[in-house]
């Protein structure tokens, strides 16, 4: 049994496998979210915090290559591990490629699956919450970078792993223009269309999360990028 509770989305369109799949890995001490298909997973990560993913390969909406892309967009050191009904070289390269941490093949023994996630959980760095605080002020909100948290008058909210890197990159870069394609290639690694449509929608959800405090704006400036409005203090 693990101490707490270590939070794994499971994508897996076959829902017998993944009743039985749930109650396994509840038994052995985990909270497990089942989504029949990757779109619905996709939400499911956007709206909440895993310590893991258990992707199927083959699912209708979105299949899980598509999914993990979308998750590393999301979150990018968060472990992945993909099953599939194909044991094909070109299927786990493609998956490797994609940031995988291992593979497990249809039909499998569970407790084949749990040594697989207990063996990537043992890789996960010991220190990675012994990070150095970065406290911001933003306006009349506090921003904890470390734990990725927003506060105003008492009230936290969470936000993802790529909120929380982009609202820092807008908070070191406040009130100075910020070109689009600067922040794609530095936070992304590249620009282009599928990151720039993802990119609107974070900057979207930054604005509604930071509305409580009218003196501060995410500006948009047409055909350059952002300017990110906090008063001088």
């Amino acid at each position: 049994m693990f101490k707490g509770k270590f939070k794994i989305l499971l994508a897996e369109d076959d829902l017998n496998l993944g009743v039985l799949l749930v109650d396994y890995l509840q038994t052995e001490g985990f909270e497990v979210n089942l989504c029949k298909n990757g779109d619905l997973a996709l939400k499911a990560f956007q709206g909440d915090q895993f310590d893991l993913c258990l992707l199927d390969v083959m699912m209708p909406v979105m299949d899980g290559f598509t999914l993990a892309k979308g998750i590393r967009m999301l979150d990018k050191n968060i472990p992945i591990i993909f099953i599939t009904a194909k044991s094909l070289k070109e299927d786990k390269l493609k998956g490797y490629d994609l940031g995988a941490d291992d593979y497990i093949t249809k039909p499998f023994d569970e407790e084949e699956l749990l040594w697989k996630i207990k063996a990537v959980i043992r890789r996960i760095p010991d220190n990675k919450n012994e990070v150095k605080a970065e406290i911001i002020k933003i306006g009349k909100y506090t921003f904890d970078f470390s734990n990725q948290s927003l506060s105003i008058a008492g009230q936290t909210k969470r936000i993802t792993e790529r909120e929380n890197e982009i609202l820092n990159y807008l908070s070191g870069r406040r009130n100075n223009v910020i070109k689009r394609e600067e922040l794609l290639k530095d936070l992304w690694g590249e620009n282009d269309y599928f990151f720039g449509r993802s990119l609107d929608v974070f900057i979207s959800k930054i604005r509604k999360y930071l509305k409580d405090d009218p003196e501060l704006s995410i500006e948009n400036v047409f055909k350059v990028g952002f300017i990110f409005n906090v008063p001088e203090e």
